[in-house]
C-alpha cells in the first residue's frame, strides 16, 4: 500500500455500520473478537450502548483518497466512568473542586470488558507511522470537540508506549492470566504446580463432580436460544449483586449468537437436569478469554470450576497460548494464573490536571509493579517450572 498522507483525513461515525464490515475488520485483524466489527456491532445494535447507557459511539476512521480506510479506532463520548475497570473518579472530582468540567470524555476502548488488547487498529500494509497519525487525530479530536481528556484503555503493551512517547500519560494495572507451557493434559498443568496447590485444586473439582453438577462446554451451533435465556438469568443474578444494573441487554447475547457463534466458548453448569451456572467466553487467534460469569445456586467451588478449570482445560485442547480471565480477583494466583501489567494511555487538556494526574500516576506505577513483585512471590508453580 502506497498512502499519501498529504490526503489523509480523519472523520468520526455515530454508527459502525457506517463502515463496511470488511473494512472495519480490515483494519481489526482475526486475533481479537471484542476489536470485531461483529462485537461492536452487537453492542450497538442491542441498545447496550447509546444514549441511555452513556456510551455514544464515535468511532474514528482515517483514509486517504489512494487507499481508503486504513485505520479505525473504537471510541466513546462518555458522561460518567461506569463499565470502564480503570478507575479515574478521583481525576473527575479533582477537576471538578477545582473548577474543571471532566464530563462528557471520550473513551478509546471496548465497553464494558476488560480485556487488552489492540485499539488503534490499522490495515495491512498501512504506513508506519498510521498509529502514531491515529494517536495525533486523537489528540486534535479531543480539541476540537472541547472535552477534557481521552483514554485509551486496556491497550496492548506496544501501543501504549507509543502513546506515551506522543504525549500521552501511561497508566499501569495488573490481570491475571493463564499461560500454556505445552500441557498435554489438565494432570501436566497440575503437575508443575507445588504439591499443596495441586491437592487444592483436585479437591475442589471433585467436590464440584460430587456435588452432581455436570459441566459442558458449548460452541457455534450448539448454543441454542434456550442457553442464551438461562445465561442472562446468570448474568442479571450477578450484576445485581455486583452493579446495581446490568450493563448488557439480552439482544446482546442474541446478537453475539447470530453474529460470531464460532468465536463463543459458552460454559454452562447442570444440576438434576436444570441449567444453574455459566461463564461466557470469546476465542481468539491464540487466547480464550474469560468474559462474564452467574448462577442462581451456590455449590461449593462452582466458580472456579466453570471460569477457571474448564477454560484451562479448553486451552489446553485447543493449543491456545493463554486464557485471558478478566480484571481482578487474587483467587485466580492460587489456581495457575499469574499477574501480568495491563496498560492504558491518557490525554488530559488541562495542565492543571494533567500534572498532577502525570505525578499519581508515577507513585501509582511504582505501586503496581511492586504488586507484581509480590504477588510472584505467591506464584502456586514450583520454583524450576518458574524459573524455567
Amino acid at each position: 500500500m502506497d498512502s499519501d498522507f498529504a490526503t489523509l483525513s480523519i472523520r468520526l461515525v455515530a454508527r459502525i455500520d457506517e463502515i463496511p464490515a470488511v473494512q472495519w475488520n480490515r483494519c481489526a485483524g482475526v486475533d481479537n473478537p471484542f476489536v470485531s466489527y461483529e462485537f461492536l456491532k452487537a453492542l450497538e445494535d442491542s441498545e447496550s450502548v447509546g444514549v441511555e447507557a452513556g456510551w455514544l459511539p464515535r468511532h474514528v476512521v482515517a483514509e486517504t483518497k489512494a487507499d481508503g480506510v486504513i485505520g479505525v479506532v473504537p471510541m466513546y463520548l462518555k458522561t460518567h466512568s461506569f463499565g470502564e475497570y480503570v478507575f479515574d473518579q478521583s481525576w473527575a472530582d479533582a477537576y471538578r473542586r477545582a473548577g474543571g468540567q471532566y464530563y462528557p470524555k471520550l473513551q478509546v476502548a471496548v465497553p464494558f470488558s476488560p480485556v487488552p488488547g489492540p485499539r488503534l487498529l490499522v490495515a495491512p500494509g498501512a504506513p508506519a507511522k498510521t498509529p502514531e497519525m491515529l494517536a495525533s487525530g486523537l489528540a486534535q479530536v479531543t480539541d476540537q470537540m472541547g472535552v477534557s481528556s481521552v483514554h485509551v484503555t486496556y491497550v496492548e503493551q506496544t501501543q501504549a508506549e507509543m502513546l506515551e512517547r506522543e504525549g500521552f500519560l501511561m497508566r499501569l494495572g495488573l490481570q491475571f492470566h493463564w499461560s500454556n507451557e505445552g500441557y498435554q493434559s489438565f494432570d501436566d498443568f497440575l503437575g508443575a504446580l507445588s504439591s499443596r496447590k495441586r491437592k487444592a485444586i483436585r479437591k475442589e473439582r471433585r467436590e464440584v463432580e460430587q456435588s452432581g453438577v455436570v459441566m459442558r462446554r458449548l460452541t457455534g451451533a450448539d448454543i441454542r436460544h434456550e442457553h442464551w435465556d438461562a445465561f442472562y438469568r446468570f448474568y442479571l443474578s450477578t450484576s445485581d449483586r455486583k452493579w446495581g444494573h446490568p450493563y448488557l441487554t439480552r439482544g446482546f447475547f442474541d446478537e453475539i449468537g447470530r453474529l460470531m457463534a464460532d468465536r463463543v466458548v459458552l460454559i454452562m453448569a447442570e444440576h438434576d437436569g436444570r441449567l444453574v451456572a455459566g461463564a461466557l467466553n470469546l476465542l481468539g487467534g491464540d487466547t480464550l478469554y474469560g468474559r462474564n460469569w452467574g448462577c442462581v445456586a451456590d455449590y461449593p467451588f462452582l466458580h472456579f470450576e466453570t471460569c477457571y478449570y474448564q477454560a484451562i482445560e479448553f486451552a489446553i485442547e485447543r493449543g491456545l497460548a493463554r486464557v485471558e480471565a478478566g480484571a481482578q480477583g487474587e483467587h485466580k494466583l492460587q489456581r495457575g494464573y499469574l499477574p501480568v501489567p495491563t496498560y492504558s494511555a491518557h490525554w488530559i487538556r488541562d495542565p492543571r490536571l494533567r500534572r498532577p494526574v502525570a505525578e499519581y500516576l508515577l507513585q501509582e506505577t511504582a505501586s503496581v509493579r511492586g504488586e507484581i513483585a509480590q504477588l510472584m512471590q505467591q506464584s502456586p508453580f514450583r520454583q524450576d517450572e518458574i524459573c524455567g
